[in-house]
């Protein structure tokens, strides 16, 4: 489906799950997923939730604007298309890039979401971070997405997914380069992260409840991330997976469904 925002640009989106659930979950992806990145979620999640999942601009089936948005920009379209939906009380959900974009939702649109779930993210950056981000903007000047993916994967990963992969290291790259988005518009949502400054500060403005999940081998959003956001935020949950690296919606697909859903369930009965 496609919501059209105040500027006319298309922001695409999919309902799925329990239309009559008295809860939703809201998903955000990461800097180069569509809503597909949340297949393995879908079904389980939606037997008891009605879910939405977004691609942001630049990302998935939504348009690519003139210019770059900021993270406050992304949230502010979120923004725009919740208003339009018929939600129950709202968990907004996002991993990595996604995650960046929940965080200035809950601070700057409090009256849209009754909880958020942070997977995978980062409320500030450090030299390794941008290193990082770097490297994945040089591979991919130089050699279009594929050697982008070819930089990232040992990144996004975590060491024990290269050991037992779920879905084999050459069916994932095979899977993703078809899916393969314009390296211009990767660079438009990669300048909201250049931009993007500590946000730490802002979050202690959250007032709702917030679970926040890191993978333990994840060396881009890290452990010490998490637990920063977990200090700053008023009332937070903090959980680090083990044995798993950055992309939680691939490598630990169980432990997320049944941390999404055990959260929810707290939230249903005020715990």
């Amino acid at each position: 489906m496609k919501h059209t925002l105040p500027d006319r640009l298309q922001l695409y989106y999919e309902l799925h799950g329990n239309p009559e659930a008295a809860q939703a979950m809201v998903f955000l992806n990461g800097l180069s997923q569509s809503t597909a990145a949340w297949a393995g979620l879908v079904h389980a999640l939606g037997k008891k939730y009605r879910l939405v999942l977004v691609d942001l601009l630049f990302q998935g089936q939504s348009d690519a604007a003139p210019e770059h948005r900021s993270f406050e920009g992304h949230a502010a379209d979120l923004a725009d298309l919740l208003k339009t939906l018929n939600l129950p009380n709202t968990m907004v959900v996002g991993i990595s890039y996604g995650g960046a974009v929940a965080q200035r939702f809950l601070v700057n649109h409090p009256e849209l979401a009754q909880a958020g779930a942070l997977l995978s993210t980062f409320p500030y950056k450090d030299a390794y971070f941008d290193a990082i981000g770097t490297s994945w903007e040089v591979a991919l000047k130089a050699g279009g997405y594929p050697l982008m993916l070819d930089v990232m994967l040992p990144t996004v990963l975590g060491r024990s997914y290269f050991l037992n992969p779920i879905i084999s290291i050459e069916n994932l790259k095979n899977a993703k380069s078809n899916q393969s988005p314009a390296p211009e518009n990767i660079l438009k949502l990669t300048q909201a992260t250049k931009e993007s400054g500590n946000y730490l500060e802002e979050l202690k403005k959250v007032q709702v409840p917030v679970l926040v999940v890191q993978g333990e081998e994840d060396p881009l959003c890290t452990v010490e991330m998490g637990q920063a956001m977990y200090q700053a935020l008023p009332n937070a949950e903090l959980e680090v997976l083990p044995n798993v690296g950055h992309t939680l919606n691939l490598e630990s697909i169980p432990d997320l469904i049944q941390l999404l859903d055990t959260f929810a369930a707290k939230l249903r009965v005020g715990v």
